[in-house]
């Protein structure tokens, strides 16, 4: 039997010790090498775009430059996801490497215990990885001539605890006896390749998404839903009926499906809770994680800064706690 991919050296090129063993020093080299690659790590003012800066630190200060053509201060990670960071730029990467580490997610709780800082620090740090995992997918087009593509939907949140006494329970399938907070998280994959996923109040409201994000040519595996047949008319479209088989005559959707076993573990196993306003960054994290399950951790980790240090501020949480930001 083969070995599992996570069981192999190669899915291990970065360890936690080595991390921890970083000096500040080298933990910074680190980070401006990841910013400023065109550069070899060399500072690029983000006010002008000049080359030519020196450093300009307060004693014991964080790492601080100054630009010589527009005589304007910055650091390393101005500008970025990480703007205004309050941790050491070590605890930043040995937060990416055990979130990267976590191949089903990482809970806040337990970041906090890991790093030793507050329940808070760790919740929108977490996010904030999410969301530079969320820009890799920004513009996303899934197939093509001669590929396949899956779709499906799963609900989460809304939860109803039913009553005590059995003479007092509701079918809570009825729309009457929900919480009206239930979402759908629709994904659409291609087999041997990546994912895309998006958030709707039902599965019948993603047919704009489907048809603007599948490209034309591409075969299209569907369940039986009939929230979906209207893309025959876009596109050669398989179906499979799950109450007869999970894959029938070359119809499944067991790619989608994997998708939505990691979300679940995820929420089961790890965050308990993944619904309203942060539940498309969660299952965009679900969605990278399973574009990048055969890549190393190491990659992994440099992928993940890379994309921090290349986004702008935060979107959810930039103002958040000054309250300038609407949950």
């Amino acid at each position: 039997m083969a070995q599992h991919f996570l069981l192999s050296p190669a899915a291990k090129t970065l360890s936690l010790a080595q991390v921890f063993r970083m000096s500040d020093a080298e933990a910074e080299a680190t980070f401006k090498r990841v910013r400023w690659h065109e550069t070899d790590g060399q500072p690029v003012c983000p006010h002008c775009g000049g080359v030519d800066a020196y450093d300009c630190r307060r004693l014991k200060g964080a790492p601080r430059f100054r630009c010589r053509a527009c005589v304007k201060d910055f650091s390393i990670t101005s500008g970025t996801l990480f703007a205004s960071h309050k941790l050491p730029l070590r605890g930043y990467l040995a937060a990416i490497a055990i979130f990267c580490n976590e191949v089903k997610g990482k809970s806040a709780l337990a970041l906090s215990r890991d790093l030793c800082v507050s329940y808070k620090c760790a919740f929108v740090l977490l996010h904030k990885l999410r969301e530079a995992m969320a820009a890799e997918l920004k513009g996303r087009m899934i197939g093509g001539d001669g590929k396949v593509a899956e779709i499906d939907s799963g609900y989460f949140g809304g939860y109803v605890k039913p009553a005590n006494l059995a003479e007092k329970r509701r079918d809570r399938r009825f729309s009457a006896n929900q919480s009206g907070k239930r979402k759908a998280v629709v994904i659409i994959r291609e087999r041997n390749g990546n994912s895309l996923p998006a958030v709707f109040r039902t599965e019948g409201q993603a047919l704009n998404f489907v048809r603007s994000r599948i490209a034309k040519g591409t075969v299209v595996n569907a369940d039986e839903s009939p929230a979906w047949n209207d893309l025959h008319a876009r596109f050669e479209m398989k179906r499979i009926n799950h109450e007869e088989a999970y894959s029938k005559d070359g119809a499944c959707t067991n790619w989608a499906e994997e998708f939505f076993s990691r979300m679940r573990r995820a929420e089961i196993g790890h965050h308990h809770h993944i619904a309203g306003a942060y539940l498309l960054r969660y299952a965009q994290e679900a969605s990278w994680r399973e574009d990048n399950l055969r890549v190393s951790n190491g990659d992994q980790v440099h992928t993940v800064a890379s994309l921090a240090m290349k986004a702008k501020g935060s979107v959810d949480f930039t103002g958040y706690w000054q309250r300038h930001v609407k949950d």
